[in-house]
């Protein structure tokens, strides 16, 4: 365990410790901590190394007699749930992720068995802007290049199995079209595991007749995908199968749906997939277990780990921390919504990641002036924390602050904070995971762990999904967003009815939209009300099962920035990455 210093290491060799004050950067954090063997890291939870599938000495995954022992475990006296949410981003950051590996390093530094679930780190984000998702600091998982660039494969055979539907769909127009499928209706959308714009409208099958049907086509980011959404909701193989019948390709002639199990070719599919359903298991800095596995957006997808992860941590621990993307209007929503509703999830706690900089840039202070403090500019920023906490309070849940402290804090900011955090019944706590790992959390997992023990939880989804697809749309938009009234494009509305006649008007529903808003346009920052929320297209997803509703200008093929992170990532002869975050 690291206490209150650190080994250094040089080829190998611990040459020294130094004191828990970062003074590198969080990469090189990673690299000078010294590792156990993952074995040693599972058997703490009752996983034995007969039960791991090695990927190399620090990365694992579970086999899948281990998975099913551990679903049947938690099915039947689960740990408790802990969902980590945040205020909405800014680019002052956050630390959703530090926080959540910090809390679950802090509740086991006080006696707490506990495991964290996350979900894996896209390619886009680490060579765009955003980043990795391995934490921060003191307070990451491990090891940190090889999860945040390829991991255990599992992003690429995502994509891999998206595209060889694909193919699949192609290859059945060129030879002959038995299913008589309408080029013009195919909904199934390539994908790549990068922020690539030029692939988001593309023609396809040029060259002549022996090249393919030409037609419109597009590409979405791999975490994006319906395949990513169907492994991260199925437990087994055979529901895996289930999900993947239904996706509906495109139609027929006469209008009716296609479905990908029509093509037969399931299997080749799910063959590819085989692996990825397994949760991967590795380790924090404080070589406690982490399971990370799935990494859809919550920008643009449901934005959740795995239920096979989470049920897998809720086995193992006596109490769980996982993470939803982005804000509570985006993550925690689906989380809820979506994820818990499908696995049958109740958490038990919330803790909502914020920080004085980013309510500070939502009271209108410019990043650039983020150090002067500024208690006015708070006061005004805290309305967007205020509206993630009555959000969460629609859910029946109990929630906490999870304030991530940043050394310009000043002690005034931080005492009107949490008076104002009081008065709205919550409690805002000091989490210093990033500077000192689980001893900086100490105070927040105590409180974390009395609020999951308290019985206030009384959770239930926000809406039913009995209600049509139009206004479920609508019921998130005006009482989560705040919105005043929504606008569903005629031609959206088309669809929705097309879908309830179809039978798809039980799902729940799944709202792409801007991350730096609780509204639908970016600009809008702190608290909006009074706009009107426009819902574009929509689309369904029936093996994830659930309704796409793209709103404003959201794309699901990001771009990179004008300087994307890629320009600061290099390797030496040693084979040792640097600029990662």
């Amino acid at each position: 365990m690291i206490e209150n210093s650190i080994s250094l290491k040089y080829n190998g060799l611990i040459i020294s410790s130094i004191p828990k004050v970062n003074i590198m950067t969080d990469i090189e954090i990673a690299q000078n901590n010294v590792m156990v063997p993952i074995t040693e890291v599972a058997s703490k939870i009752g996983i034995s190394q007969d039960q791991l599938e090695l990927y190399g000495p620090y990365k694992a995954k579970i086999t899948f007699d281990e998975l099913k022992t551990l679903q049947e475990k938690a099915s039947k006296k689960p740990g408790k749930l802990i969902l980590v949410t945040a205020v909405t981003p800014t680019p002052a950051g956050e630390g959703k992720s530090t926080v959540s590996i910090g809390l679950a390093d802090g509740l086991n530094k006080i006696g707490k068995k506990t495991v964290v679930a996350l979900r894996e780190p896209s390619l886009g984000p680490c060579f765009g802007v955003k980043g990795g998702a391995c934490g921060g600091g003191f307070a990451q998982i491990v090891p940190m290049e090889e999860i945040n660039l390829h991991f255990t494969g599992d992003l690429h055979a995502i994509s891999i199995a998206n595209n060889l539907i694909a193919a699949l769909i192609d290859n059945h127009l060129q030879q002959g079209n038995p299913l008589h499928i309408d080029p013009r209706t195919i909904s199934w959308k390539r994908c790549v595991d990068l922020n690539d714009r030029a692939l988001r409208n593309i023609i396809i099958g040029l060259g002549g007749k022996i090249q393919g049907v030409p037609r419109e086509d597009h590409f979405t980011i791999a975490v994006a995908s319906e395949i990513m959404a169907i492994v991260c909701l199925s437990k087994t193989i055979t529901e895996l199968k289930e999900r993947l019948d239904r996706i509906v390709i495109g139609q027929n002639d006469s209008k009716e749906n296609v479905h990908f199990g029509d093509l037969k070719c399931t299997g080749a599919v799910a063959a590819l997939l085989k692996d990825v359903i397994k949760p991967n298991i590795v380790q924090t800095l404080e070589k406690n277990p982490a399971f990370v596995h799935g990494g859809p957006f919550a920008n643009i997808a449901h934005g959740c780990n795995s239920v096979n992860a989470t049920m897998c941590a809720l086995a193992s621990g006596d109490y769980v921390v996982t993470e939803a993307g982005f804000a509570a209007d985006l993550g925690a929503e689906k989380f809820f919504d979506i994820k818990c509703r499908s696995a049958g999830l109740k958490p038990n706690a919330v803790v909502i990641v914020a920080t004085i900089r980013a309510l500070k840039m939502h009271g209108g202070v410019a990043k650039t002036d983020l150090s002067k403090p500024d208690c006015a500019a708070l006061e005004k920023g805290f309305a967007n924390l205020k509206t993630h906490i009555e959000n969460i309070a629609k859910f029946g849940l109990p929630a906490v602050v999870a304030v991530n402290k940043f050394i310009t804090d000043t002690d005034e900011e931080i005492a009107l904070l949490q008076k104002l955090c009081k008065d709205n019944g919550s409690i805002a706590v000091l989490s210093e995971g990033w500077g000192k790992g689980g001893e900086g959390t100490a105070e927040l997992a105590k409180i974390v762990a009395d609020l999951a023990d308290s019985g206030k939880a009384d959770f239930h989804p926000l809406y039913d999904l009995e209600l049509p697809l139009a206004d479920k749309i609508k019921k998130i938009a005006t009482e989560i967003y705040r919105a005043k009234d929504v606008d569903i494009e005629p031609a959206a509305l088309k669809k929705l009815k097309s879908f309830e006649e179809n039978g798809y008007g039980n799902l729940p529903i799944c709202i792409a939209k801007t991350q730096n808003s609780i509204s639908h346009d970016p600009k809008l920052i702190g608290a909006p009300t009074g706009f009107t929320f426009p819902v574009r297209d929509v689309q369904l997803y029936a093996g994830a099962g659930f309704i796409v509703a793209l709103a404003g200008d959201i794309m699901t093929m990001p771009g990179l920035p004008k300087a994307p992170a890629a320009l600061d990532i290099d390797v030496d002869d040693n084979g040792i990455i640097s600029g990662l975050f």
